[in-house]
């Protein structure tokens, strides 16, 4: 049993009015309980409205959003219990730390679970552990900290109420490339650990391409693909007719095969290109 599913799922923003827009439509998929997902998609593409759908932010005009097998717009006790299932971190999310210490901040969301003190800490520290966020810390006020650790404790925040399924949309955006590298590692590190499902919003197709296990398109509010990222970066040239950027080895192998040299189209990492063009090397050396 998928731990999301959608079905019909679509919204109209400025629905009656002059500005109506179709955002998604009719988006239908299955999110299993353990996978990590890069959501990739332009600007308008529909994948940030899809995913504030997953736990009740946004209501759909048509369809439903159905996690662990209920119908989370039935009631109001079924929306409010998936804000603690579905945990969603938005872009700059740092901009939403309010309270008077990073420990107070990042226990928000278990407390407003009604949960015991003893468990309130277990998970503050728990959470962030696993985005390196060090308890000394804890009683800083978060307008003490770095841009990056501002993000981590943002991150940590959700974490702590240990939802089945973390949506991040853009976790790296505005971060150097240090900090870019080490934000993708907690998230990795914290999917791998806890089992939880991953979603992940990323203009970076190298980034989703190296930590992603399935990939899912959005273009003009539909999924236009939906794959494991060699099925998907081998369709290169459609992504880039949609507008889309694909990683550089993807790049690279798709200008070297219009040259006509014999390069696989599922290129994706850097590795594997590299690894073909010193095997393709030997190979024009034997000859």
């Amino acid at each position: 049993m998928p731990v999301i599913r959608t079905e019909g799922l679509s919204h109209i923003y400025s629905r009656g009015t002059p500005f109506e827009k179709l955002a998604i439509d009719n988006i239908n998929i299955d999110i299993e309980a353990g996978e990590f997902i890069g959501i990739i998609g332009h600007t308008g593409s529909g994948k940030s409205t899809f995913i504030q759908h997953l736990n009740g932010l946004l209501p759909p005009n048509r369809g439903k959003v159905i996690v662990d097998d209920v119908d989370i717009a039935s009631s109001k006790a079924a929306t409010r219990d998936v804000r603690f299932k579905v945990g969603l971190v938005f872009q700059y999310p740092e901009y939403q730390l309010f309270e008077e210490t990073v420990y107070k901040d990042i226990a928000f969301g278990p407390k407003n679970m009604g949960l015991s003190s003893e468990e309130i800490d277990r998970r503050v520290r728990a959470a962030a552990g696993f985005v390196g966020v060090s308890e000394e810390l804890f009683e800083l006020s978060p307008l003490e900290l770095s841009g990056g650790q501002k993000r981590r404790v943002a991150i940590a925040g959700v974490i702590a109420m240990e939802p089945k399924v973390l949506i991040l949309d853009e976790p790296t955006a505005g971060l150097d490339p240090a900090g870019r590298e080490s934000i993708l590692g907690n998230i990795g590190y914290y999917q791998r650990t806890t089992g939880a499902t991953v979603l992940l919003i990323s203009h970076s197709m190298d980034d989703v391409a190296r930590i992603a296990s399935r990939l899912v398109v959005f273009n003009e509010g539909r999924i236009a693909m939906d794959g494991t990222p060699a099925e998907v970066f081998e369709r290169a040239e459609e992504l880039t007719a949609m507008g889309l950027a694909v990683p550089k080895a993807t790049e690279i192998a798709l200008a070297l095969r219009r040259r006509g040299i014999d390069i696989p189209q599922s290129v994706y990492t850097t590795n594997y290109l590299r690894k073909l063009l010193i095997n393709l090397r030997e190979g024009d050396e034997q000859c």
